[in-house]
């Protein structure tokens, strides 16, 4: 098929086009040009945020679009303007962030959503997409990890206990989240593809279950090649704490669990990655080629003298 990725060369978008392009598909990507494209990839470089860069794209028609870097409606309702709707499906990487905190977990995709979430736009393309008609498939992952991850999720903890620095933790560790490796994802959205069931609708993509903090303490230490009992765990009271410290710790303070029932069922998939798995590709194949320099501690300092 004829597909258009916006992004494409980053974190997501490395194995969605690689799994693309390994079906034969005919691939243009629309980048800003920081990084390079695969051979017999055609390029377009320009910014998604500006009509005039956009223009490349005017009156071409494309069987699929994907869009892995929209945040909001108008990052997508723009895109289409120059394009027309995709003949096929319209692939969109939206998040579990939209989500409204819960008092029942795991979170489905009928679960009620956030409107003050700062991924609120993702939802708001969602409907909009719905309500175009245009035909869409949306996936909603809750943390994504792996190879080439930019956001400070797994290289957080990397980072600290590589180090043999204290790991600051909330409350007694207890706290449940989920994380989903990259090429989990991009699997699935290729997949997805395929399956006409799929059309218009919205899937959860991550790993099977969830994780404790404690636990994701652990799988680090592993990946690291240490015991998890000899990690400086610092537990720490996140109730006093203003929004902004909160932000030192990388994941959101509270449960945070998706039911991936229906993509596993919708398009026979299953992730092949568990939390502790994604953690230990991640670190050899990323954080233990470039460890960097010991991080700045001086926002855990914050959290570790609310213990």
């Amino acid at each position: 098929m004829n597909i258009l990725v916006m992004g494409g060369t980053r974190f997501v978008g490395r194995p969605l086009v690689a799994a693309l392009l390994a079906q034969g598909h005919a691939l243009t990507l629309f980048t800003r040009g920081r990084q390079g494209v695969p051979d017999g990839v055609e390029h377009c470089c320009g910014d998604r945020t500006k009509a005039s860069d956009l223009q490349q794209l005017q009156g071409r028609r494309f069987e699929v679009i994907i869009d892995s870097s929209g945040r909001t409606l108008d990052d997508s309702r723009l895109v289409l303007d120059h394009t027309g709707s995709p003949s096929h499906r319209f692939l969109y990487v939206s998040s579990a962030g939209v989500y409204a905190a819960s008092e029942q977990w795991p979170l489905d995709e009928d679960s009620a959503l956030d409107p003050a979430s700062r991924h609120v736009g993702k939802a708001h393309t969602e409907a909009w997409l719905q309500a175009e008609g245009i035909p869409f498939t949306s996936f909603r992952p809750t943390y994504i990890v792996g190879p080439g991850n930019y956001n400070p999720i797994e290289r957080w903890f990397f980072a600290r206990i590589h180090h043999d620095l204290p790991v600051p933790v909330p409350g007694d560790g207890t706290t449940i989240t989920q994380v989903g490796h990259v090429e989990d994802l991009a699997e699935a959205m290729v997949r997805s593809l395929a399956v006409d069931a799929a059309t218009n609708r919205i899937y959860n993509c991550s790993s099977r279950r969830g994780i404790t903090f404690n636990g994701l303490v652990a799988a680090a230490a592993l990946a690291a090649g240490k015991e998890p009992q000899s990690v400086d765990v610092r537990f720490f009271d996140p109730s006093g704490l203003d929004p902004k410290a909160r932000k030192a710790f990388p994941l959101r303070i509270s449960h945070f669990l998706t039911d991936i029932t229906r993509v596993e069922r919708e398009l026979a998939w299953s992730p092949r990655f568990d939390a502790a798995s994604a953690f230990h590709d991640s670190y050899v194949r990323d954080f233990h080629r470039d460890p960097g320099p010991a991080p700045d501690l001086s926002a855990d300092q914050t959290l570790i003298g609310a213990a």
